[in-house]
């Protein structure tokens, strides 16, 4: 047998590591108020030591591939992310009809909304591998508005990241103690800039450390979901440069509130 050189065994050594160390994702289930919720919680099985982890938060869609994806990208980063499942039984749908019902469903009663999304935290907070000290939210669409009710309740998180959200306004009274980061588009047809002016002025009362990105140009709602335009509604569109600076700054926000 031909003995093999330094440089093959050394490169046989670091195929096997990469091997080893891969993103692995597990089914959780858990309940509220007698519904049953299945999210999907990922993290990297290379890293021993305990992590900040990241609530992942999805479309009005429901848990579908975008949400688990982005939690999967979060886990490659060296983050536990959980994706929650908001409507019960990890459900989904491309129909917007179906969609719209399920948000208006849940986003018509403030509390239940907030508790549901409270729920998902928890499972993420429980996890051995998480550093409960260390926790931070993302959300989309209906998720990105969720963020805003996870800060406007006291959620006791580090900070939330809304990405192209509906940016429900801070009640008077209200104070945040979380860090918020919102991503926004200025074609977005669905938050109108009535909308937008409404949130800032009431994040200035709050006393909030907040911040308000908006990308200019022909930035849509949807614009970091690569099938945004498969809808069939005129307003959704992915942008792949808003999707990649939004996802940039995003990480510098973790770099902060994680340092």
């Amino acid at each position: 047998m031909k003995k093999l050189s330094l440089l093959a065994i050394a490169g046989l050594s670091l195929l096997a590591s990469n091997v080893m160390a891969a993103v692995k994702s597990e089914a959780v289930s858990y309940e509220l108020d007698g519904t049953k919720f299945v999210g999907q919680m990922y993290y990297d099985d290379a890293v021993t030591e305990k992590r900040p982890g990241v609530l992942v938060v999805h479309e009005w869609w429901g848990l579908n591939d975008h949400a688990k994806n982005r939690a999967e990208e979060l886990a490659k980063m060296g983050y536990v992310a959980f994706a929650a499942d908001m409507y019960g039984e990890g459900k989904s749908t491309d129909k917007p009809e179906q969609a719209k019902e399920w948000m208006t469903e849940i986003t018509s009663d403030v509390d239940a909304w907030r508790a549901t999304a409270n729920a998902g935290l928890e499972q993420l907070k429980k996890s051995d591998k998480v550093d409960a000290e260390k926790l931070a939210a993302i959300g989309y669409c209906f998720g990105g508005g969720t963020m805003m009710q996870m800060a406007y309740g006291g959620t006791d998180i580090d900070g939330v990241v809304s990405f192209h959200g509906s940016l429900p306004s801070a009640p008077d009274g209200t104070e945040i103690k979380t860090k918020i980061l919102a991503f926004h588009g200025n074609a977005d047809g669905m938050v109108p800039p009535a909308t937008v002016n409404k949130f800032t002025e009431q994040m200035e009362k709050t006393g909030a450390d907040w911040q308000f990105v908006a990308y200019g140009g022909d930035v849509r709602h949807g614009f970091t979901n690569p099938n945004a335009g498969k809808y069939g509604i005129d307003n959704l569109k992915y942008d792949e440069k808003a999707d990649q600076r939004s996802w940039a700054a995003m990480k510098a926000f973790f770099d902060e509130i994680f340092k």
